[in-house]
């Protein structure tokens, strides 16, 4: 695959359709400026800031935007909160909306016709290939992104982490946890083929 895109690359650099700079300032812009970085400084700080977590679950397009994150596919944020009651999961069952100014690119998984159809039918199930088991007193909540909204989970913090500073609880925040197929503190898990899931 890789040897295939550098042909593609040089052979549209070579018939004047493709500029490398601009390439790769667009892959610095992803690689840097834009991911699941800037989504899991939203989470930490709603962990430490009371205010900033109110604000987030009213206003998540404005509490996202103050800390500088904003762009394409990130015009509407709704922000969803996992508790021991409810636990949140986004799917886009018709595309693949996803709000890339925090979360970066979409996986490939994410976008897949097995994980937008059993994330509906069967978002137990959905978790379980994630490796992610709930009590079953928890209810599982999927919401369905759309052109004109995408959302973002804020994940339960993990206990006993008290201690630890802003930079340090986003450093315990990863992707999937913001998805809610995942959660903060553990590292994403390898799904089962059947969700067309691969973290």
């Amino acid at each position: 695959m890789d040897v295939r895109v550098r042909a593609l690359e040089t052979l549209l650099t070579r018939k004047g359709y493709l500029d490398p700079a601009a390439l790769d300032r667009i892959i610095e812009t992803y690689e840097t400026r834009v991911g699941p970085h800037n989504g899991a400084r939203v989470v930490a700080r709603a962990w430490v800031d009371a205010d900033f977590r109110r604000w987030l679950l009213a206003d998540a397009t404005a509490a996202i935007a103050s800390l500088g994150y904003t762009g394409r596919q990130g015009e509407h944020m709704v922000a969803v909160e996992n508790t021991p009651e409810q636990h949140n999961m986004v799917v886009c069952t018709l595309c693949s909306c996803y709000p890339w100014p925090v979360l970066g690119l979409p996986p490939v998984w994410y976008k897949s016709a097995a994980y937008r159809s059993k994330a509906v039918i069967d978002p137990r199930g959905v978790l379980a290939d994630f490796g992610v088991r709930l009590p079953d007193t928890t209810r599982i909540r999927v919401w369905d992104s759309t052109a004109e909204v995408r959302y973002l989970v804020l994940p339960m913090r993990p206990p006993g982490t008290g201690h630890l500073d802003q930079a340090a609880l986003a450093a315990l925040v990863n992707r999937d946890s913001m998805i809610g197929t995942g959660l903060a503190g553990a590292q994403p898990a390898q799904a089962a083929t059947d969700s067309g899931a691969t973290p």
